[in-house]
């Protein structure tokens, strides 16, 4: 058993500094999109009209924009920036990582429907889903308690 601890620590080290930076990551997108008025102004629906016209009409991300995302781009502004928010405070100070990972891989492969997916998207997703089964030592004492008192 002693063999499994050095890997466990790194294991533990390894998900605590993917957890910041993807904090702090979402921390930027929302002081962003807070600073330049997205949820005040069509600045989103500018975003989408121009990436609407770059890519073939004919693909699944044309019609998710064309029939979802541009004419909801108002509440879409708010559950991305206000998601941004409660994502990044939530990496940041290890309060409710898991169910804030979870929002964060919906926000993702929202922003990758919309046909945004670039090269850094695969390493979020799947720091999200990494996050998302990490059982925190919160997580264990509180199942260890639940243990207890089941038996």
């Amino acid at each position: 058993m002693k063999r499994t601890i050095p890997w466990q620590r790194a294991r533990r080290i390894v998900l605590l500094v993917l957890r910041y930076i993807f904090g702090a990551t979402f921390a930027y997108g929302a002081y962003h999109k807070i600073t330049r008025r997205w949820m005040t102004s069509s600045v989103l629906r500018e975003h989408f009209e121009q990436r609407l016209s770059e890519i073939d009409p004919h693909s699944f991300s044309a019609a998710y924009l064309r029939s979802f995302a541009i004419p909801f781009y108002r509440p879409i502004a708010w559950i991305l920036t206000i998601g941004q928010v409660i994502v990044a405070f939530s990496m940041l100070t290890g309060i409710g990582v898991r169910q804030s990972a979870a929002l964060a891989l919906f926000l993702l492969v929202n922003i990758s429907a919309g046909s945004y997916f670039n090269a850094s998207m695969p390493p979020y997703l799947i720091t999200a889903v990494l996050l998302i089964l990490d059982k925190g030592e919160q997580d264990r004492d509180r199942e260890q308690v639940v243990h207890q008192v089941s038996q």
